[in-house]
């Protein structure tokens, strides 16, 4: 596999996961809903940074067990694949609906920046997830491990803004569209799920091979 297709793996792992209803997106809505498109946008601001946060401290410690203990990094990998299959498992069993109420709005574009970065930053599950992915795809192979996050940090901020923005922006009829087709809503859920599946076994088995 070559660094573009690495790259396309990693954008359809990221849109698919990204693209799932979950508290990013009821927390973007809930406050476009209670304040405008204006606090939306703040709220996707603040996930957005913490979104480069992650990709940092990922890219760190990858770039440091690579220097100081290479030989952990292909266990590392596959510790990573079976948490991210086990999060696609999780997925796919889920029944994923968004209902009429959400959480409360802040009261400031300021306040709704600040905590759309503070529940990114404080969220477990995203360090353990940048954990799992990015030993998958930050590979030496492909270059300086800083200019690779730099491109996938950057993948995801765009996402993120194209997505959460565009949900800011429309937040009305994207709440409505979410409430009344709970069945697409699952669908959405459970099709990332398998697509997370399927790329932790392929990038297992690239890691076996290459090992």
């Amino acid at each position: 596999m070559d660094y573009a297709q690495n790259l396309w793996l990693f954008f359809i792992l990221l849109f698919g996961i990204i693209v799932v209803p979950g508290m990013d997106m009821l927390f973007v809505l809930a406050n476009a809903l209670t304040g405008g498109s204006n606090r939306g946008l703040a709220a996707t601001g603040g996930i957005m940074l913490g979104g480069i946060v992650h990709t940092l401290n990922g890219a760190i410690g990858v770039g440091l067990l690579m220097h100081f203990v290479p030989i952990l990094f292909t266990p590392l990998l596959i510790a990573g694949a079976a948490y991210m299959a086990y999060i696609g498992i999780t997925l796919m069993r889920s029944s994923i609906t968004i209902g009429q109420d959400g959480p409360s709005g802040s009261r400031s574009a300021w306040k709704a920046f600040r905590q759309g970065l503070m529940t990114c930053l404080i969220n477990p599950k995203a360090y353990l997830f940048i954990l799992a992915v990015y030993p998958q795809f930050l590979k030496p192979d492909y270059g300086p491990i800083w200019m690779q996050a730099t491109v996938m940090g950057l993948m995801t901020i765009a996402t993120q803004a194209a997505i959460y923005g565009g949900l800011a922006v429309t937040a009305d009829s994207s709440r409505q569209l979410l409430v009344a087709n709970p069945r697409a809503t699952v669908l959405a859920g459970r099709a990332a799920g398998l697509l997370l599946f399927a790329v932790s076994v392929f990038t297992a088995w690239e890691g076996l091979r290459a090992a």
